[in-house]
């Protein structure tokens, strides 16, 4: 029986991996015995990352400065992770962006780019990665939803669209691949303490945030490798097409 969470010999790319949950998980798959390949826009804090993410576990690792707004550089990502690693058993569609506007105040460049780089990145780099996770008959493809896919807030329309989107893109991947071993689902983040959310937020959202969770506080990125790491590994062998939610209790109340 294989080992529950133990991912000795696979290799995961995950986007974002630059900083925030991308960067903790992708320091969390590495303690877990996974290569790592890592992409974001930003090269100075891929170094930085990788660097972090390696530290001590004597893995081997990678990073391509990628913008998975743009499709060319998506298949360029897949390739470039693949041959330098030999192959990619775990995805993790990270990227993600907000730009808060009102239905009414909602721009066409605005819209455009959020599910660009939301919800259109993620089929792109999905449709390019699994070819070779069908033919070893084995892989994990995990979507970061949010918990704004099921609930909301003003302003989040294009936010909510997208994270919504990718739990229905999940449950029908889910059925393409199930039968070549590759499962697909979504992990719904609440509130964690990364830059994007403590960039637009108040102070008064922050502590509304925090109070509507059941456990009275912001999450830590570290806390959202636990379940990273049961659906990337054997030890989540039967889930798939499915959606965790790990958000404090947020959604509960």
């Amino acid at each position: 029986m294989p080992v529950p969470f133990d991912l000795t010999g696979r290799v995961a790319l995950v986007t974002g991996g630059n900083k925030g949950l991308g960067r903790a998980m992708a320091r969390g798959l590495a303690v877990a015995g996974a290569d790592v390949f890592i992409a974001s826009r930003n090269e100075a804090e891929l170094k930085a990352s990788l660097e972090h993410a390696l530290a001590g576990t004597g893995r081997k690792g990678g990073y391509a400065v990628c913008d998975v707004s743009v499709r060319e550089q998506l298949a360029e990502l897949a390739a470039t992770a693949t041959k330098q690693m030999g192959r990619i058993d775990i995805l993790i569609n990270n990227a993600g962006m907000n730009f808060p506007q009102a239905i009414d105040d909602i721009t066409d460049e605005a819209w455009d780019r959020v599910v660009e780089v939301n919800l259109s990145s993620v089929m792109g780099l999905t449709r390019a990665v699994v070819p070779q996770m069908k033919e070893r008959k084995w892989g994990r493809v995990i979507h970061i939803s949010s918990i704004m896919g099921q609930v909301s807030k003003e302003k989040r329309n294009v936010y909510s669209a997208t994270k919504s989107a990718l739990m229905g893109l999940a449950r029908a991947s889910a059925l393409d691949l199930g039968p070549f071993g590759v499962t697909v689902n979504c992990l719904a983040p609440g509130p964690f303490m990364t830059d994007m959310p403590m960039s637009i937020l108040s102070d008064a959202e922050k502590k509304a945030f925090a109070d509507r969770t059941a456990l009275g506080r912001w999450g830590d990125p570290t806390e959202l490798v636990g379940p990273m790491l049961m659906l990337a590994s054997d030890a989540g062998s039967y889930v798939t097409g499915t959606t965790l939610f790990v958000d404090g209790g947020y959604v509960a109340r």
